[in-house]
C-alpha cells in the first residue's frame, strides 16, 4: 500500500482519499493544514487514525510517507511540490498544477534528477470515456468542436457581497480559465494535438481575473472554441464535428453520453463507461506508475507529463493574450 499525505482539506480532496482507498492502493498516512484544528477534524472524518500536521517541514521529514497530493490554492503548488521533491516524495498536484510553464519545468526537472515522479490531477485524462472517445475520433476528419463548461461558483456569493475569494484572487493563480478551463483544454489537446495558436476573449472582473470567457484554438484545417464561466451554469452539449457527422458529448469534464450522428440523422451510441467517482480512474493510474516503472508505464507517464505541459504552455498563452496576470508571472 503506498503511503499517501494530503495538503489541503477541501472537497475535493477528499473525494481523491476516497477514490485511493477504493482503488486498494493508498493507505492514507498523513495531513497537513496550516490550521492544526482543521487537520485535526480532518483526521476524524477519515477514521482518525492518520498523523496530522500544522508544519509542513515536519509533515515531509517522515520517512514512511511516500507521495503528496496537493490541493492547496494554485499558487501555492510550486512551492509545496519543490518541499516535497526535495524531501524525496513523489508529488500529485492538483489542476492547475503551476501558476507558469517555468514553474513546470521547475519541477519536472527536479522530479527527474531525484528519480521521483509528478503528476497532475487532470481526472478526466484518466476516465476510461476519454479514451473510447480518443478511439473513436482516430482515423475520423475533424472540421471542428465546440467545448463548454461553465459552473455558478459557490463563492459568488462572497465576492458580489465585495469580499475577494482566492478563487477570484490573481494572487492565487486562479479565474475561469485556471480552474475550469483546464478540462477543456486537456479535452482538446489530448484529442487533437497542441494548437498551433491560441487565442481567450475573458468577461473580467475587479480583481483582474476572468470570470468568464470564450478562447479560440487554431489547427490546420479546423478550430476548437472553448467557453468557460464560475458565473453562469450552462447545460450546454460539447460537439465535435467531421465530415461524416456530429459527436455530442454531454460534457469534457466527465463524460457520461456520447453519441454520434451522422450527416442523414442516423444515431450511434457509444458505450462509455463511468465510474461513480470520477478520480478512482486517476488515483489507480498513478499508483500503477508508482508501483511499477516498466517501461510500458514511464512510456504512459511521460505522455501525460508532456501533455501537462502543453496545457500549462497553452493556458499561459491565453491568458496573456487577454491580459491575465498572475502575482507569480511577475516573479520570473
Amino acid at each position: 500500500m503506498i503511503k499517501l499525505g494530503i495538503i489541503g482539506t477541501g472537497w475535493i480532496t477528499q473525494q481523491f482519499i476516497n477514490a485511493c482507498i477504493e482503488s486498494g492502493d493508498y493507505q492514507l498516512h498523513s495531513v497537513f493544514s496550516r490550521k492544526l484544528a482543521t487537520a485535526k477534524q480532518f483526521a476524524e472524518n477519515n477514521n482518525g487514525k492518520i498523523k496530522i500536521f500544522d508544519d509542513l517541514k515536519q509533515f515531509l521529514a517522515d520517512s514512511n510517507l511516500e507521495v503528496i497530493y496537493i490541493a492547496s490554492p494554485n499558487s501555492l503548488h510550486f512551492s509545496q511540490a519543490m518541499q516535497a521533491l526535495r524531501a524525496g516524495k513523489h508529488v500529485i498536484v492538483e489542476k492547475s498544477a503551476f501558476s507558469t510553464p517555468e514553474e513546470m519545468a521547475e519541477i519536472i526537472e527536479l522530479a527527474e534528477k531525484n528519480q521521483l515522479l509528478y503528476f497532475e490531477a487532470a481526472r478526466n485524462l484518466h476516465e476510461t470515456s476519454f479514451e473510447q472517445v480518443k478511439r473513436f475520433i482516430e482515423g475520423r476528419t475533424i472540421i471542428g468542436a465546440n467545448f463548454t463548461y461553465a459552473k455558478y461558483s459557490s463563492k459568488m456569493p462572497q465576492y458580489l457581497a465585495g469580499e475577494v475569494p482566492n478563487i477570484f484572487n490573481p494572487k492565487f493563480s486562479t479565474g475561469a480559465l485556471a480552474d475550469l478551463g483546464v478540462y477543456l483544454l486537456y479535452a482538446a489537446i489530448g484529442w487533437f494535438g497542441k494548437p498551433q495558436s491560441s487565442k481567450y476573449f475573458p468577461t473580467m472582473i475587479s480583481t483582474g481575473v476572468d470570470i468568464s470567457g470564450t478562447g479560440l484554438l487554431f489547427y490546420e484545417g479546423f478550430n476548437v472554441i472553448v467557453n468557460t464561466g464560475k458565473n453562469i451554469n450552462s447545460h450546454l452539449k460539447s460537439e465535435i464535428y467531421f465530415t461524416d457527422g456530429t459527436l455530442e458529448l454531454d460534457g469534457v469534464n466527465a463524460i457520461s453520453s456520447a453519441v454520434f450522428k451522422d450527416l442523414n440523422g442516423l444515431e450511434t451510441v457509444l458505450p462509455v463507461e463511468v465510474k461513480l467517482n470520477p478520480m478512482i480512474e486517476e488515483a489507480s493510474h498513478f499508483a500503477e506508475v508508482i508501483k511499477n516503472q516498466s517501461s510500458n508505464n514511464i512510456e504512459k507517464y511521460l505522455e501525460w507529463q508532456e501533455l501537462s505541459r502543453d496545457v500549462n504552455q497553452i493556458l499561459t498563452d491565453m491568458r496573456h493574450f487577454a491580459g491575465v496576470i498572475f502575482a507569480a508571472d511577475h516573479q520570473e
